[in-house]
């Protein structure tokens, strides 16, 4: 069974291929590999995978930069390896929205919990997105429907519970949603409402 599509980021072969290797032995597909930033970026763009593990010093660009750029493009988590500990490339790695850090020498000990978790939250922070996301557009329909209400209230002088009612009758006749009628009510400045008040 697969439990997640990885890419592997590092600039020594050796390293990736002992990572990729793990990763595989536990049961994630190895979708790409890279030895440096740059190509990290591309190949992420190509390839969608649930998790990056690279490498922080590489050629061309280092891991922390590309990080913060997949992170920002692709919102593909990232968990960083690097053979240093400096508070400096600490607190870089946290703002790059980072989801572990590991110090060389990698074990598999080390790696696959690290691996685990870093799916794990970042599947739940996804699955937050998509409900901030999907209340978001909820409340922005609500602040449609009341002030299309407030303009039916106004031009048809009408109470509140009546132009809500007038605006349910007119979806069900015209199979429209309460956003879509709100929506144009909000455009034209009215609604064609004879056979409805």
């Amino acid at each position: 069974m697969n439990k997640g599509r990885i890419m592997v980021v590092d600039d020594e072969s050796i390293l990736r291929m002992d990572i990729k290797e793990m990763l595989q032995e536990a049961g994630y597909d190895v979708v790409a590999e890279a030895n440096n930033g740059e190509a990290a970026i591309e190949l992420a763009a190509q390839h969608v995978p649930d998790l990056i593990v690279m490498d922080v010093k590489m050629p061309k660009m280092n891991g922390v930069k590309a990080a913060r750029i997949i992170n920002r493009s692709f919102d593909i988590p990232t968990i960083l390896l690097t053979a240093y500990t400096e508070e400096e490339l600490i607190a870089e790695a946290r703002e790059a929205f980072i989801f572990g850090y590991l110090v060389k020498p990698i074990t598999e000990r080390d790696l696959m919990p690290a691996v685990e978790v870093a799916i794990g939250q970042a599947r739940r922070v996804k699955s937050l997105m998509g409900s901030l996301k999907e209340m978001e557009k909820k409340m922005e329909s609500r602040k449609r429907i009341e002030r299309a209400k407030g303009i039916l209230m106004d031009v048809y002088q009408i109470n509140e519970e009546r132009a809500y009612q007038t605006m349910r009758t007119y979806c069900m006749n015209t199979r429209k949603t309460m956003d879509e009628v709100a929506a144009y009510i909000l455009h034209n400045r009215k609604l064609d409402v004879q056979s409805v008040l």
